[in-house]
């Protein structure tokens, strides 16, 4: 088995901006992009290095996908370099949540909020074994 073996899975209010927003502020990656009614998305698979995170417009059932409303949820994805990961983000609109900063246990890190609220700490700290 390769690649990631958890892939959390994000609902938002307007997915299509959201996935544009991911892959423009933070660096993720389109795999696979599945039309919903009503220029909706079923279904979103995207990438950031070995990492994935599945993204889908909210729903309240009617379409027969499970009821699910948008964020918030709190991630973290391992980048090189935090400080350019940062500028890129900010570029892109990106409210930052808490700045770069070196963390007591190592590396370095920063907090942003997309659209719909959902936290993404992006940070050079790798635990040990990955």
């Amino acid at each position: 088995m390769s690649g990631a073996t958890v892939i959390p899975t994000l609902r938002y209010r307007d997915a299509v901006a959201a996935i544009r927003f991911l892959r423009d502020a933070f660096g993720f990656r389109e795999v696979l992009v599945v039309p919903g009614a009503d220029g909706t998305v079923a279904h979103a698979e995207l990438t950031h290095g070995t990492g994935m995170v599945m993204v889908s417009s909210t729903t309240d059932g009617g379409d027969g996908r499970t009821p699910f409303e948008a964020g918030p949820a709190w991630l973290y994805v391992i980048v090189e370099d935090v400080q350019a990961h940062h500028d890129k983000a900010v570029a892109n609109g990106a409210e930052i949540v808490s700045p770069p900063k070196a963390e007591e246990y190592g590396g370095s890190s920063y907090t942003a909020a997309d659209p719909d609220g959902n936290q993404w700490t992006f940070g050079s700290y790798r635990p040990e074994g990955w």
